[in-house]
């Protein structure tokens, strides 16, 4: 184990740090242990106590659950550069689900103690990650309102349009969704999502190619 590991690279991509600069991603990971391990080792155990983010330089893993008849449930499968258990650094919420590498993998590690020093020893530091939080609350809350006062219809146009970027005289969405991507976005049906994607792109104002959105003319503000 190697302790004061380089790693600012990989700690700028860690939803928790990302509006930090630079010299403090530095400090950051000058906490970070590096760590290697065999494939199929379990890193963490669901209802584990939690206390370490964990970052993957090199390697993958995966995240799953097992249920009472021991079949495995995969939640995701986290590649290199991704994190995971970076929440137990702000709580001691046991952990949710269990973590396992599928490869021979290298990962830092920081602790939610080396944390905790180092935000005490660094006020910028800790005033920049809770405007983070301070943002994903005000995005968490804008989604719950979005969800509770608005219909599907309505919910789907305005996903559409936060995803679209505007190229010319037409907004574009270019990342490639199935309808089902948008129905777990809106949550809703993927028949319903069918059903008002077939009656806009019927009045023309949109058209799908290779998964691609096009959104012709301003869309209806109701359906």
């Amino acid at each position: 184990m190697n302790k004061g590991a380089s790693g600012a690279h990989l700690l700028g991509a860690v939803p928790l740090f990302e509006s930090l600069t630079e010299p403090e991603l530095q400090t950051i990971s000058s906490h970070a242990i590096r760590r290697s391990f065999p494939k199929n080792t379990t890193i963490i155990h669901e209802g584990d106590e939690t206390d370490s983010l964990y970052i993957i330089e090199q390697g993958k893993a995966k995240a799953f659950l097992t249920n009472r008849m021991g079949r495995e449930i995969v939640l995701s499968l986290i590649q290199e550069g991704s994190c995971f258990g970076e929440i137990a650094l702000l709580d001691s919420a046991p952990r949710s689900a269990s973590v396992m590498t599928t490869a021979p993998s290298t990962l830092l590690v920081i602790t939610r103690k080396d944390f905790e020093q180092c935000l005490a020893d660094n006020i910028h530091i800790a005033t920049n990650i809770i405007r983070t939080l301070t943002e994903r609350v005000r995005e968490l809350t804008d989604n719950i309102k979005n969800l509770a006062l608005s219909d599907v219809y309505s919910r789907m146009v305005s996903t559409l349009y936060k995803l679209a970027e505007e190229q010319g005289e037409v907004f574009v969405v270019n990342e490639k969704l199935t309808q089902q991507d948008i129905a777990n976005m809106v949550g809703a049906s993927r028949e319903m999502v069918n059903k008002i994607m077939h009656d806009l792109v019927k009045g023309g104002y949109i058209t799908t190619k290779n998964r691609q959105i096009i959104i012709h003319k301003k869309l209806p503000s109701g359906w």
